[in-house]
C-alpha cells in the first residue's frame, strides 16, 4: 500500500511538471516582451537556469508589479512546488518501505 501512495505521488508530480512545461515558457515569454530591460530578464535558456527558478520560487515576480505576469508565474510557481513535493513525498514513501518501518 505504501508503494501505491508513492507511485501516486510520481502521479502528482507528473502533473506538476505538466503545468509547468505550460505557464513557465509563457511567462519567460512575457518577461522577455514586456520587461526586457528588468532585472528578471534570465537572457536565452532561462527555462532550467538556476536563478530562474529561484526567483520563480522566491516569488519575486511580485515586486514587478504587472498582474498579466503574476497571473502567468503564480501557476508555475506552484507547479514547480507541486514537483517538488511529489517527489520528495515518494521518495520517502520508498524509503519508508525499504526501512520496513
Amino acid at each position: 500500500m505504501i508503494l501505491f501512495l508513492a507511485l501516486c505521488f510520481v502521479g502528482v508530480a507528473i502533473a506538476g511538471a505538466s503545468a509547468f512545461v505550460i505557464f513557465w515558457p509563457l511567462t519567460l515569454v512575457h518577461i522577455r516582451d514586456r520587461h526586457a530591460g528588468g532585472a528578471a530578464d534570465f537572457g536565452p535558456g532561462a527555462f532550467l537556469a538556476p536563478a530562474a527558478l529561484g526567483w520563480l520560487l522566491s516569488g519575486r515576480y511580485q515586486a514587478v508589479g504587472d498582474r498579466s505576469l503574476s497571473g502567468l508565474a503564480t501557476p508555475a510557481r506552484v507547479a514547480l512546488i507541486t514537483i517538488f513535493v511529489g517527489l520528495g513525498m515518494a521518495a520517502l514513501l520508498w524509503l519508508v518501505s525499504e526501512l520496513g518501518l
